[in-house]
C-alpha cells in the first residue's frame, strides 16, 4: 500500500481511503473470509459507502484480486457479498486473477481458488478471468519483451480495464454500460466467466509497419494468442462476445466486420443464439493510439481452467493435507464439498450448452426451448 501511495498514482486516491489491516491473511482463505478480513471489512465498507454516497448515478463496483493468496480471494469475496447485501441492484463486476496452469505462486491455491469461485458464482455478476501465464505470453510473443516485468502485465490489464468502461466516461457513437453488457453476455445467470482481450498489440519494432483498420483490429481481438486468460477459445464455443471499440472509424465497418466473424467461424458459436456479438463504439481512443478494440468473451472454454483448479483442489482435499490451517480458523470441511461440488456443477453446465443444439430439447429442465414449442402447439 505504501508502494502504491508512493508511486506516480499515489495522488490519485484520498489518503483516507487507503485500509490497513495488521497482519494480513496469509495466504489462507478462511483467514481473509472469516478472521482477519471480518474484523477489517467494516471500516472497508464505511470507505465504499462514503464513495458510493458521493456518486450522481451508480453504475456498480469494480474488484481487482487475486484467487490464489488469502486476501484477494478470502476477503475479496467477502467484500462482494457484503456490498451485495447492501447494493443489490447495483452490478458488481470483479477482474480475478485466476491461478495459472504451470506456474504456481502458493501451495494451497487450488484450495483458495475453489472457496473463491463458490463465492463468485453466486454474488458476482461479472467476472473477468486473467492470469499471470496468458500476460506473461502475451508480453513474450506480442510484444516481445524479453523480461517483462509485473509492470508490463498491470499495464495490459489496466488496457482492458480501461477500455470495459470507456464508455461510461467518454461520449460515443454506441454506447454500453456494465449492465449492457451483463445483459447481453450472460444467458444464464451462473456462466458469468468472461475471457478478455486487448487490441491493437504490437511489438515496438513492427509498429510503423502496422496500418490500424477496424478489420485488423478485430482479426488480433478474436486471435486465440491474444487473450488474457490461460483458456483456448479453439477448445470451446462462444456463447457470446462483446467488442467494444475505441477512436474514430465509422459503425458500418464494425458492423460488417463483426458479421463476417460470425459467418467465417460458425462452428465457434452455438447456434442457438443467432447473433452473438455486441458491439459498441466510443470516440475517444486511448492515449497514444489511433483506435483501439477491447475483446470479452463468454466462451465455455473457460471449463478448462475450472476442471484444471477443480482437479489439483480434489487431489489434495482427498488427502486433507492443509486441512487443518482453514479448519482451525473456524471453516467446516462441508464447505469444502460444497464449494467442489458447485465447481464441478459449473463445468458440467458449461459442457451441456457446449454440446446444446438448435433442436434438442435440453431447455425444458432449464425452463427454456421446452416451454415454448408448447406454447407454439397451442396457437
Amino acid at each position: 500500500m505504501d508502494s502504491v501511495r508512493a508511486g506516480p498514482y499515489g495522488g490519485v486516491f484520498r489518503p483516507d481511503n487507503f485500509v490497513f489491516g495488521q497482519s494480513g491473511a496469509g495466504n489462507n482463505w478462511a483467514k481473509g473470509h472469516y478472521t482477519e478480513g471480518a474484523e477489517l471489512i467494516d471500516s472497508v465498507l464505511d470507505v465504499v459507502r462514503k464513495e458510493a454516497e458521493g456518486c450522481d448515478c451508480l453504475q456498480g463496483f469494480q474488484l481487482t484480486h487475486s484467487l490464489g493468496g488469502g486476501t484477494g480471494s478470502g476477503m475479496g469475496t467477502l467484500l462482494v457479498s457484503k456490498i451485495r447485501e447492501e447494493y443489490p441492484d447495483r452490478i458488481m463486476c470483479t477482474y480475478s486473477v485466476f491461478p495459472s496452469p504451470k506456474v504456481s505462486d502458493t501451495v494451497v491455491e487450488p484450495y483458495n481458488a475453489v472457496l473463491s469461485f463458490h463465492q463468485l458464482v453466486e454474488n458476482a455478476d461479472e467476472c473477468f478471468g486473467l492470469d499471470n501465464e496468458a500476460l506473461y505470453d502475451i508480453c513474450f510473443r506480442t510484444l516481445k519483451l524479453a523480461t517483462p516485468t509485473y509492470g508490463d502485465l498491470n499495464h495490459l490489464v489496466s488496457a482492458a480495464m480501461s477500455g470495459v468502461t470507456c464508455c461510461l466516461r467518454f461520449p460515443g457513437q454506441l454506447n454500453a454500460d456494465l449492465r449492457k453488457l451483463a445483459v447481453n453476455l450472460i444467458p444464464f445467470p451462473r456462466l458469468h466467466f468472461f475471457i478478455t482481450g486487448f487490441a491493437p498489440l504490437t511489438s515496438r519494432g513492427s509498429q510503423q509497419y502496422r496500418n490500424l483498420t477496424v478489420a485488423e483490429l478485430t482479426q488480433q481481438m478474436f486471435d486465440a494468442k491474444n487473450m488474457m486468460c490461460a483458456s483456448d477459445p479453439r477448445h470451446g464455443k462462444y456463447l457470446t462476445a462483446a467488442a467494444m471499440f475505441r477512436g474514430k472509424m465509422s459503425t458500418k465497418d464494425v458492423d460488417e466486420q463483426m458479421l463476417n466473424v460470425q459467418n467465417k467461424n460458425t462452428a465457434y458459436f452455438v447456434e442457438w443464439i443467432p447473433n452473438n456479438i455486441k458491439s459498441a463504439v466510443c470516440d475517444i481512443a486511448p492515449a497514444g493510439l489511433k483506435m483501439s478494440t477491447t475483446f470479452i468473451g463468454n466462451s465455455t472454454c473457460i471449463q478448462e481452467m475450472f476442471k484444471r483448479v477443480a482437479e489439483q483442489f480434489s487431489l489434495m482435499f482427498r488427502r486433507k493435507a492443509f486441512l487443518h490451517w482453514y479448519t482451525g480458523e473456524g471453516m467446516d470441511e462441508m464447505e469444502f464439498t460444497e464449494a467442489e461440488s458447485n465447481m464441478t456443477d459449473l463445468v458440467s453446465e458449461y459442457q451441456q450448452y457446449q454440446e446444446a443444439t438448435i433442436n434438442d430439447n435440453e431447455g425444458e429442465e432449464e425452463g427454456g426451448e421446452g416451454e415454448e414449442e408448447e406454447e407454439d402447439e397451442k396457437e
